[in-house]
């Protein structure tokens, strides 16, 4: 799969940081851990995204991955920049896409990103 433009994706060391030292922010789906970027003049913002294998099969994993994935680029230009944010699934309940950008969208209005 083709990385997307101006999405990165964190290392193991950036997703312990961010677990550790960053804010976060939950809903019954959905949680959304945020830290700002080290670099003042960073022009992008990096994600990563955690799925626990109690949420279901890998099936069912790799598509919340891809809603996620797709919802994340679709709200791309209206996030603020300089940003680590880390999106972890809660359940496997409501894989669709509609429900899962609703919580996406909800958590970064109030992690003041939106």
């Amino acid at each position: 799969m083709k990385q997307l433009p101006g999405i990165r994706t964190l290392k193991r060391e950036q997703f312990n940081r961010i677990y550790s030292k960053g804010l976060y922010f939950a809903n019954k789906h959905l949680v959304i851990y945020v830290l700002k970027n080290n670099n003042v003049n960073s022009l992008v913002n990096t994600y990563g995204i955690s799925i626990s294998k109690k949420v279901g099969k890998s099936v069912v994993r790799n598509r919340i991955r891809r809603v996620i994935k797709e919802s994340l680029r679709l709200s791309q230009a209206e996030i603020k920049k300089g940003h680590n944010i880390i999106v972890v699934s809660r359940t496997a309940e409501k894989t669709d896409f509609k429900a899962i950008d609703s919580s996406i969208k909800k958590l970064l209005k109030r992690a003041n990103l939106l």
